[in-house]
């Protein structure tokens, strides 16, 4: 019986040129140890052998043998992969974190489309050493290889921040490497009908060929992410999902903070997470006396510009579902230019000072067809900061078929305060999907800010794209009403118009001089004021130059213009003066292959810049020793020669790890900026216990030297312990 349904499903497969593969109810739970072959719960579980490659020989088999088995029991999802190797110790391991990227490493990885809608689904993966490695998908996973490498925020499709509960555990031995993967059904959400169909992909990395292949193939534009790609597991017949979970915290900090005296102050605090399932689809959390210690510091960056600067949300709580909250207008490789909703605005005040969060709770999930969020979020008041504020957050997205949505959202900002108001804003966004390569995407906001004029509170962008294996283009127009404030998002730029248009192209020679592909691209993005004057616009002429051997160069030409309505400081006593600047710059980038325990990159910038020049140069090293010890140097140098003076900008950045175990690590993050005089190191010991909890040791200390060294300082060292309480297991 059970070979002539195998027989079936591959002749379905077959006939309607999707992969189909069966998962199996098993009686028994495996031993988690990473040893497949030898445990006799997947003797008898069906394998799915048949991967194609991407890259870098398209369209051909795997080079090496990958076996893969599905099953599953009344509370755990399981997945188990057998990677055969010819050469076992040639295998790759490029770091040992949790969220590592798994593209210069030996690694396998798999998506899941639960409600088998093309629009989100879940990325579980590992490399030889057993980390884990868990995504969110969002919007289809569309964006392709190229565009995800420079995505910014959570709402590119795809959000590596959010960390599940879940296992993992992995094998090496002469046959190459294996891991057994064991999801509890409690940390998905899917939908309530039994006898289920999920989309499901697998992927296999071998480092040193650079070679990734495919159960369900995927051409080369796109990434696994791409949830209309995915093949299909049958016969899911799901429990109905019960969840509980608390996680408390408990924490002692000792601060010193030198200016010109000197202060010390200790304190203790403690909080709770909670997360309680409503039937499979649906999940709330629940939040209070929140504190996020233990998070990696930002990344300074260097602004040589007019506008704000982006900062990525890393705080583990925004981060679930977070691409359902994100509606906007993208802006591609330094950010988005609109983000209606943006969780940084809650608990981070002016500057980065923090604000402390009373409280909050977050509903998210699926009902009758459609996808649900609401938010609300409590802040404290602090002295010369930030009064208290009430956050509140409601959306809605409904999805349709052939990659198609619509949806809407609501955000209030309540100030709280003596002379408090509330900013209100409407959005509504749409995608349709035109075939499996074509779409039209449209946006619209709205603001209600008291004493602003309501008639300009408005923003839109539409754009329509085509994606093909040869070639993608797109085309948009944003505007932006001069009385557009959504205080709960994020607004690059204000009152202004912009079009984009963007075309990009991809060849692959015949084994000609080594190469694998060339992407030769245009890009342009022009913004002016709604009265007509262009206040910027950039031509990005580029060819990328990809070699099999992971080496690649990328030779551009930028076309700039800068319109400036006012005089702006742009470093210390120098000034751009208004005007209209034209500047032509060349840039080259190079990057050696980023699986060797030594690797390279630097992105290099020469040409005009706001009537006079600069010389930009941002050269990385990345140092690894065996599969233990990661280190990435970094330094961004500007030298810049303009009418109104000269300065020289110098950010250095160092992250240095050193891992125990996938689960115990340290890492440190020293910088130095002197744009704002000021050094700093982000140090922490990590020993998990489950995704975002266990014992946390951190160590901060900024310095501002300001000409004169250590003219103020603060240090502060955390200590913190969370614990996850499953009440239901």
């Amino acid at each position: 019986m059970k070979k002539n349904l195998f027989t079936l499903l591959f002749l379905c497969s077959f006939l309607t040129g999707q992969n189909i593969t069966s998962a199996v109810k098993a009686s028994s739970d495996p031993v988690m140890d990473g040893d497949v072959l030898n445990d006799p719960a997947w003797a008898n579980v069906p394998e799915v052998t048949t991967f194609i490659q991407k890259t870098p020989d398209e369209g051909q088999s795997v080079s090496e043998k990958t076996a893969v088995k599905v099953m599953y029991t009344e509370k755990t999802f399981y997945v188990s992969v057998v990677c055969y190797d010819t050469n076992p110790g040639e295998i790759v391991i490029s770091d040992t974190r949790r969220d590592s990227p798994l593209n210069n490493s030996d690694s396998f990885s798999f998506i899941i489309d639960t409600f088998k809608d093309f629009q989100t689904g879940y990325l579980f993966g590992t490399n030889p050493a057993g980390i884990e490695y868990d995504a969110q998908i969002t919007g289809g996973g569309e964006g392709g290889s190229m565009m995800r490498r420079f995505s910014m925020g959570t709402g590119g499709g795809f959000n590596v921040n959010w960390d599940a509960v879940w296992e993992v555990k992995s094998q090496k031995g002469d046959f190459g490497w294996s891991a057994e993967f064991a999801i509890p059904f409690k940390t998905l959400r899917y939908a309530t009908n039994k006898d289920q169909s999920w989309g499901i992909n697998f992927e296999r990395v071998i480092a040193r060929k650079k070679e990734e292949a495919h159960w369900s193939p995927i051409s080369r534009q796109h990434t696994m992410n791409r949830l209309v790609s995915a093949g299909t597991l049958t016969h899911m017949n799901v429990p109905t999902s019960r969840n509980i979970k608390i996680l408390p915290y408990v924490l002692g900090q000792n601060n010193v903070n030198k200016s010109e005296t000197t202060s010390k102050s200790s304190d203790g605090n403690f909080g709770l997470d909670a997360k309680l399932s409503i039937g499979s689809s649906m999940s709330l959390d629940l939040t209070y006396n929140t504190d996020f210690a233990q998070v990696e510091a930002d990344e300074q960056q260097i602004n040589l510009d007019r506008f704000s600067l982006f900062f990525p949300e890393k705080r583990a709580f925004f981060l679930e579902n977070a691409g359902l909250f994100s509606v906007g207008s993208g802006g591609g490789f330094f950010g988005p230019d609109i983000e209606m909703f943006f969780s940084r605005r809650i608990g981070v005040g002016p500057g980065g000072a923090p604000v402390p969060i009373l409280g909050g709770g977050r509903l998210t999930g699926t009902a009758g067809g459609m996808k649900i969020g609401m938010l609300s979020m409590r802040t404290e008041a602090v002295k010369d900061i930030t009064e208290a504020n009430q956050y509140s957050v409601f959306r809605l997205k409904k999805e349709l078929p052939n990659r198609t949505h619509i949806g809407a959202m609501y955000t209030a900002l309540d100030h709280m305060g003596t002379d408090g108001y509330v900013n209100n804003a409407y959005a509504f966004d749409a995608q349709i999907g035109i075939g499996e390569l074509s779409k039209i995407v449209v946006f619209a906001g709205l603001t209600e800010t008291p004493e602003m004029d309501k008639d300009n509170a408005y923003a839109y962008r539409m754009e329509i794209a085509r994606d093909t294996k040869q070639i993608s283009t797109n085309a948009s127009y944003t505007e932006v009403g001069a009385s557009f404030n959504p205080e709960m998002g994020y607004l690059k730029r204000e009152n202004y118009r912009k079009w984009s248009g963007r075309i990009f192209t991809r060849f692959r020679p015949e084994n000609k001089f080594g190469l694998l592909e060339i992407r030769p691209h245009v890009n342009y993005d022009g913004y002016w004021k709604l009265d007509g004057f262009q206040e910027s616009g950039r031509w990005h002429i580029d060819n990328h130059w990809e070699f099999r051997s992971g080496f690649e160069i990328h030779t551009g030409t930028n076309l700039v213009k800068e319109g400036v309505i006012e005089v702006f400081e742009i470093s210390d006593s120098v000034f751009v003066s208004a005007g209209t600047y034209d500047d032509q710059e060349i840039q080259i980038m190079i990057m050696t292959n980023q699986a060797k325990p030594i690797s390279f990159s630097s992105m290099n910038r020469i040409g005009g810049f706001f009537g006079g020049d600069r010389i930009n140069m941002t050269p990385t090293v990345r140092l690894r020793y065996k599969d233990r010890f990661t280190s990435e140097f970094s330094f961004n140098f500007n030298k810049v020669n303009l009418p109104g003076g000269n300065f020289t900008t110098n950010l250095l950045r160092a992250r240095l790890t050193y891992s125990f175990t996938p689960k115990m690590y340290i890492q440190s993050l020293l910088q130095y900026n002197n744009q704002s005089d000021q050094w700093s190191m982000n140090w922490r010991f990590i020993w998990q216990r489950s995704a975002g909890t266990g014992l946390y040791l951190v160590y901060n200390q900024v310095q501002d030297y300001d000409g004169i060294p250590i003219e103020k300082s603060t240090k502060s060292f955390v200590v913190k312990y969370s614990y996850l309480f499953d009440a239901l297991n």
